[in-house]
């Protein structure tokens, strides 16, 4: 059976194939929904080709004599733990007798499933990772990743996480070369109603040329997951490793780059959102978020144009989310699954006519009222940053946005709710600065632009040639 094929093998098919190489060899170690994953490859036969032990340390105590003391049993830590402690027992009991002939591999997970009967319980989740040699004696390369599983029923959430965890093996020895088609073929047989992959994470010799930032890009473009996260330092993470149980502060925006005033707004909005009674004045999770629409060039991701966008938040020290959430009320949902403190969005006036735009919720069967439902109902508040016209002077605040007569007595409740709220505390100057006299001036490689985005900002743009610093006018269209 050809390994370059791009015909799509069952799961029985991949696991049969794995079993059939004599060069794949290693250990099975499964933690919490049991060993659903080795179980094919004893299910289809030939195992001995492969599996060298299989172990499940489902009690607490047992797990912790084996691979030490966790705070958390379901976590990335843990995983790691597992991994490890099982690739150097490998390597070390079998190397003489095999690793001149053998790549061996490690594969764990720690999951824990949905209960229906419990309160409040969001899901069942966990991670899976594999370590493995590439050549027969070589260091060994990782891949770890995290699910989340939909289904309602036991039987077939166990199903989806034996069934991914046998795509995640199949795809590090025979797609190792190309990470993303790999991250395509982890849902094989399944769907994303079924299971969601929201985090992946390629490390050693064989993803040295990998960043990423771009394969969390790719987990939303091939819709694995509605949103991807990770910290201004480029590391993958899951939402609840930074936001559990923290207040939220996002900023939504195209960032190319951020300027002067994107960043006056998320700096003010902070200033009335750490006054708020509901945080107690506990410091906010401040971040960034990018839609795949609002990545678009040409109505294509440039993926060099993604990372000068990464690359320059990251100067600000801040995580950034990448998302397919058009919506803001879909964007709080997800949040909340987070955490139940406060979120905060600060937003422009063409973002906030876009919230109170019908036109858009036509796929609710409630409408706009459905979606302010869904976007506030959680402690969400907007605060509204003001837009002046170039052409007229006029300065237009949400105080005194005109809306349709029909939502007016709307509009004004959310007013006086608080919320909406108007950003006062403003730099009247920042409203000057536009976007596309920002990139003209970085296409012109014009100085002056460290007037008008932040410093740290245009000292990366001007060091690494960001955005296209010094390459001239941009083509007319």
């Amino acid at each position: 059976m050809s390994m370059e094929t791009t015909e799509k093998l069952s799961t029985g098919q991949k696991a049969l194939q794995i079993n059939l190489d004599a060069k794949k060899y290693g250990t099975f170690a499964e933690i919490g929904a049991g060993q659903e994953v080795a179980r094919w490859f004893f299910h289809v036969g030939k195992a001995s080709g492969t599996v060298a032990k299989t172990i499940s340390a489902y009690d607490m105590t047992v797990s912790d004599a084996i691979y030490g003391k966790a705070a958390r049993y379901v976590s990335r830590e843990r995983l790691a733990a597992m991994l490890d402690l099982e690739f150097n027992l490998l390597v070390e009991r079998l190397d003489k007798t095999r690793g001149d002939k053998c790549t061996f591999f490690a594969f764990a997970d720690t999951v824990t499933t949905k209960h229906i009967a419990k309160a409040g319980d969001d899901g069942g989740q966990g991670w899976l990772g594999v370590k493995f040699q590439t050549v027969p004696q070589a260091e060994p390369s990782t891949i770890i990743i995290h699910i989340r599983t939909l289904d309602w029923e036991t039987a077939r959430q166990q199903e989806a996480i034996g069934m991914v965890g046998v795509n995640l093996l199949h795809g590090a020895f025979y797609l190792n070369h190309d990470p993303v088609r790999l991250i395509g073929s982890l849902l094989d047989g399944l769907t994303n109603q079924r299971i969601e992959v929201d985090m992946i994470k390629f490390s050693g010799p064989a993803f040295f040329r990998v960043d990423n930032r771009l394969m969390a890009l790719q987990l939303v473009q091939q819709w694995l997951t509605e949103a991807a996260m990770f910290t201004a330092n480029g590391e993958s993470i899951i939402p609840s490793e930074l936001l559990w149980k923290k207040a939220v502060l996002l900023e939504r925006g195209s960032f190319r780059p951020l300027t002067n005033p994107m960043l006056d707004m998320m700096d003010r909005a902070h200033e009335m959102f750490i006054k708020e009674p509901a945080l107690g004045g506990e410091e906010p999770v401040t971040m960034f978020e990018m839609t795949l629409r609002q990545l678009q060039v040409d109505n294509a991701i440039d993926h060099r144009d993604f990372l000068d966008r990464v690359d320059t938040l990251g100067a600000l020290g801040k995580p950034v989310l990448i998302s397919n959430f058009l919506r803001y009320h879909r964007l709080v949902t997800y949040l909340s699954r987070q955490t139940q403190k406060p979120i905060g969005l600060p937003l422009g006036l063409v973002r906030l006519r876009d919230v109170l735009d019908e036109k858009f919720y036509t796929d609710l069967p409630g409408g706009l009222l459905e979606s302010l439902g869904q976007l506030f109902k959680n402690g969400a508040k907007l605060y509204v940053y003001p837009s002046l016209d170039k052409k007229t002077g006029q300065l237009t605040t949400a105080e005194n946005l005109e809306v349709p007569n029909h939502l007016r007595h709307l509009f004004s409740h959310l007013k006086e709710n608080k919320f909406i709220e108007d950003i006062t505390n403003y730099n009247p100057e920042g409203l000057k600065i536009y976007s596309g006299v920002v990139l003209s001036k970085i296409h012109s490689a014009d100085e002056s632009l460290s007037k008008l985005i932040p410093p740290q900002i245009f000292e990366l743009i001007r060091a690494k040639k960001l955005f296209g610093w010094g390459k001239g006018a941009p083509a007319a269209k």
